[in-house]
């Protein structure tokens, strides 16, 4: 513990951010003259105060008194909770094309029997997320400090993609206890795993589903520890479908209510046609607000409005970016500030990709600058919304993290003198 106070200039007080050993844990940190977007209904404070102890935020405040803290002058600089780095493969993918560093998909019937099909929704990626992944540091550097870790649904594979969790970005293999998601894929793009209708798939649904409850006669769709699994989530479990048209957004919250599970919605790229009724029964949307041209006829009603429309409607919106999404993360800021710049309010998009993402994987001490959270935060250049600015310290849990990536080193290594 460092037992006397410093006082510093912000050119000096840059220097010792990057000095800091990562992983060290002060008794006490206090970030002086902040201005600290808190993601919370406190908004925006300006000159502010934040006091760390113990790894959590102990007091947000003007000129608080920083005792035998560390003090570290921000200098008027934004302070931001950490970022959510979106739905993806990060820690189950490292090169997409090499089959050793990935682990998100469970594909049996590549080499089945034609005809044959296996279901196993207890396929979890917490028995394969890698907190040693070298995508991991590339994504923190730029203040992404959780993330939640999703399976995914590949030919040869199943509807039930499988199940996720959140995991927080600083080591530690384990995931975030009470954020199990269940991950169903569902539309046209899921088509060629249920015979090549969406018919089938509500189908093999409500089959499953009804077999957690009693299992069928003639074998039925499920192995016992899939049952299990499936009736643990008909309790009030989260399940995150993974669909984008209208109608079939509509059908997948029907059978949620009808099921006792929890919905989430994962790409809704028409999911505003449907706003008032997601907003009514309070069910979040995770969309990519760069998406403004229909890939396939399932998503003919995209537009750079649809962050906008959700929002004022009332349904909670959380931020991830499609496609390369695992390697990308950090950019999921940028997906925010273009949503900002298409008519959403600016604390809507820090809190799309903070406290939104918390909140609705089930974690409820993360995602805020308030009394009793997590001390997960990131000290910014400039605008955390805009591109040009760099996170110029991470800290998660109070532990300030390093500013190395494998990129840095790169760089570092091959530059010009």
């Amino acid at each position: 513990m460092i037992a006397r106070k410093h006082f510093l200039s912000a050119g000096i007080a840059a220097a010792l951010l990057f000095a800091m050993v990562p992983g060290q844990v002060f008794a006490d940190t206090l970030i002086r003259n902040a201005r600290v977007h808190t993601a919370s209904a406190t908004g925006t404070l300006e000159s502010a105060d934040v006091l760390i102890r113990d790894g959590r935020i102990a007091a947000v405040g003007s000129k608080l008194d920083a005792g035998t803290a560390q003090v570290v002058d921000a200098g008027g600089k934004p302070l931001t909770p950490g970022l959510f780095g979106g739905v993806n493969g990060l820690g189950v993918e490292d090169v997409s094309l090499e089959q050793g560093t990935v682990d998100h998909a469970y594909t049996p019937a590549a080499t089945m029997p034609a005809g044959d099909m296996e279901h196993r929704p207890e396929f979890s990626m917490g028995d394969a997320y890698n907190p040693d992944s070298v995508v991991i540091p590339v994504q923190r550097v730029e203040g992404v400090t959780f993330n939640m870790v999703s399976p995914s649904s590949l030919p040869g594979g199943s509807l039930f993609s499988g199940l996720g969790g959140l995991a927080v970005l600083d080591g530690r293999a384990a995931l975030l206890p009470g954020s199990k998601v269940l991950f169903v894929a569902l539309g046209s793009g899921a088509s060629p795993l249920t015979g090549n209708s969406r018919a089938a798939q509500m189908m093999i649904l409500r089959q499953a589903f009804d077999e957690a409850k009693a299992p069928a006669a003639d074998g039925g769709l499920l192995t016992s520890a899939g049952r299990a699994t499936l009736a643990q989530f008909s309790r009030g479990g989260r399940v995150a479908f993974s669909v984008n048209r209208a109608v079939d957004i509509d059908r997948a919250v029907a059978f949620a209510r009808e099921y006792g599970l929890k919905p989430i919605i994962i790409g809704g790229v028409e999911a505003w046609k449907k706003r008032e009724m997601l907003a009514a029964a309070n069910v979040p949307v995770v969309l990519d607000p760069l998406n403004n041209l229909p890939g396939d006829f399932d998503s003919i009603g995209a537009s750079l409005h649809s962050a906008k429309w959700l929002h004022e409607a009332g349904v909670p919106i959380v931020f991830h970016l499609s496609g390369d999404a695992a390697h990308n993360a950090r950019k999921v800021r940028q997906a925010a500030g273009n949503a900002v710049a298409h008519g959403l309010d600016w604390e809507a998009g820090l809190r799309a990709i903070t406290v939104n993402p918390a909140r609705t994987f089930g974690v409820n001490d993360r995602g805020e600058i308030a009394v009793g959270q997590f001390a997960d935060l990131v000290l910014w250049s400039g605008d955390p919304l805009e591109v040009t600015s760099l996170a110029e310290q991470v800290w998660i849990e109070g532990r300030v993290q390093s500013q190395e990536s494998h990129q840095t080193a790169l760089r570092d290594r091959y530059r010009k003198p």
